[in-house]
């Protein structure tokens, strides 16, 4: 494995990525318009919402965004390139390169949605309890590096189908399923300011979860890569 070769291709997909910015734009555009849509919904000009339904609506808005933005990863590509791509770089180099731009681009998504989410949709304050930002940075880091590498994977499946779509969606559901309970439940500890030892083992089952993927990724991709 060659390093140098994986940054080549993680700066082939920012790359990429810039010269097509309008799919950047409207991933923005989509973050900004859901996080709006939901403030117009409940009416949030004359209150807060619960803790509860603060934090599911967030990571369902992540979870979207996650699809929309990584999902495309082997889908957009032709079989030209994909062709190019095997005479000039071993396949372990290709799926860590993709699950490291992916995991970049939806972290820097779900920072940015983070910060307009917390600005127009006010959180109702529990008695005592003290918002632990840390944790909460913690969850959406490895909530977007599990989505990100099970995503890529998925995607690399999907692609070999012709109808990628509906596949992408059914292999996706029972993969993404308890990243999203896990991180669900270790970012409302965060919100109810718990004590952090009460959240390690939410940490570990998604470390454990993110370990798992990326091995898998790392173990089939080149099978799957050389059919």
């Amino acid at each position: 494995m060659n390093k140098n070769q994986i940054f080549s291709l993680i700066g082939k997909e920012l790359l990429s990525e810039w010269r097509q910015r309008f799919a950047l734009n409207g991933m923005v555009l989509y973050l900004a318009s859901t996080i709006f849509v939901c403030y117009m919904s409940f009416g949030l000009k004359s209150g807060a919402i619960d803790a509860v339904t603060w934090n599911a609506l967030f990571w369902i808005i992540l979870l979207f965004t996650a699809v929309n933005s990584v999902a495309k990863s082997f889908i957009q590509e032709s079989r030209g390139r994909a062709l190019y791509y095997y005479s000039i770089a071993s396949p372990i180099e290709i799926i860590i390169s993709k699950i490291i731009y992916n995991a970049l681009l939806l972290l820097a998504l779900a920072l940015v949605g983070f910060a307009i989410y917390s600005f127009v949709m006010e959180r109702a304050n529990e008695e005592g309890a003290t918002f632990d930002l840390l944790y909460f940075l913690i969850a959406i880091v490895l909530g977007s590096l599990g989505l990100a590498s099970s995503l890529t994977m998925i995607s690399g499946i999907a692609a070999k189908a012709e109808n990628s779509t509906s596949l992408m969606a059914v292999l996706s559901f029972p993969v993404i399923l308890p990243i999203i309970l896990m991180v669900i439940k270790l970012s409302k500890n965060a919100m109810d300011g718990l004590d952090r030892s009460v959240s390690t083992d939410e940490i570990l089952i998604l470390v454990a979860i993110n370990a798992i993927v990326f091995a898998v990724s790392y173990l089939l991709f080149p099978y799957l890569w050389r059919s």
